[in-house]
């Protein structure tokens, strides 16, 4: 029997979030948790650009035929998440609250984004806004 694939699509260029998404484990009876560069050309990406979601501005997160973003996302990872090392439960305490995650999300992506300023990194744009290309 094939195991469902979840599709975790975020930006692979930005250190923090490449970080993140590597140490991040579901639980094996969820399913497969697929890491997906946001930069590449892929189907999950032109259906996240169908629903006008801005990846500059959120990771999503693709489980059966439900995108979620942002917030959205690191909410449901962290409820399908694995409990298995430290890092994995500190995630699951800090995120399994949707309060929680609408508080600290914005605040993370903020300093994401001041990141990527720094490091120079050009916008992915994938919903291709004029003069939308640096952070």
């Amino acid at each position: 029997m094939k195991r469902e694939q979840i599709l975790l699509v975020y930006d692979r260029e930005c250190p923090a979030c490449n970080s993140y998404c590597q140490i991040v484990k579901i639980r094996e009876s969820v399913g497969d948790l697929i890491i997906v560069d946001a930069r590449a050309e892929t189907e999950v990406l032109n259906e996240i650009t169908a629903q006008g979601l801005d990846i500059d501005q959120g990771m999503v997160l693709k489980m059966g035929d439900q995108l979620y973003y942002g917030a959205d996302a690191i909410h449901a990872l962290a409820l399908i998440g694995s409990r298995s090392n430290v890092l994995n439960r500190i995630n699951y305490w800090v995120f399994k609250s949707k309060t929680r995650s609408d508080l600290f999300y914005p605040i993370l992506k903020f300093c994401r984004n001041i990141l990527l300023k720094i490091l120079r990194k050009s916008k992915i744009n994938n919903l291709e806004i004029k003069n939308n290309n640096k952070f």
